[in-house]
C-alpha cells in the first residue's frame, strides 16, 4: 500500500471498518457487536478482496436459484477464510483469521450489506 491513503472509519449498527496506514503492523479494523479485531495489512486487504468476490459470486448466482433458495458460498486465502450464508441479495458474512492471533467474527444480514459499501468506498487495492 502506498502512503497515500489516509486513516478510514465507518461504522454502523453491528459493524466497524477502519484502515490506519500509519498504525504499524496492525492498520486494519474489523468489529461486529462486542467485539473487534485488528489486522495487518495484507491480513485487511485480502479481507476486503475476499469479501468483495463473495459478493460478486452472490449476485452471479442469483439467477439460478429460485427466490426462496438459501444459498452457502466460501471464499480462502492462506491466513482468512470468508462464508457468506443466506439469499443472494442478503446474507450473514462470517470470517475466521487462521494467522498468529486466530479468532473469528460475524455480521448478520443487514449490518453484511452496510459493510460491503464500505468495503467498496475503500481504494487500497
Amino acid at each position: 500500500m502506498s502512503e497515500q491513503f489516509t486513516k478510514f472509519i465507518q461504522e454502523g449498527q453491528g459493524w466497524r471498518l477502519g484502515w490506519d496506514p500509519a498504525a504499524i503492523p496492525y492498520c486494519g479494523l474489523l468489529a461486529g457487536y462486542e467485539w473487534a479485531i485488528e489486522l495487518t495489512n495484507d491480513e485487511f486487504q485480502t479481507f476486503c478482496r475476499l469479501a468483495l468476490e463473495l459478493k460478486e459470486t452472490m449476485a452471479a448466482i442469483a439467477a439460478e436459484l429460485m427466490e426462496e433458495e438459501r444459498i452457502v458460498c466460501e471464499a480462502e486465502a492462506a491466513s482468512l477464510w470468508l462464508e457468506a450464508e443466506g439469499f443472494p441479495q442478503a446474507y450473514n458474512l462470517r470470517f475466521i483469521l487462521n494467522s498468529g492471533r486466530r479468532c473469528e467474527g460475524m455480521w448478520e444480514t443487514e449490518s453484511t450489506q452496510q459493510l460491503i459499501q464500505a468495503i467498496g468506498h475503500l481504494t487500497l487495492f
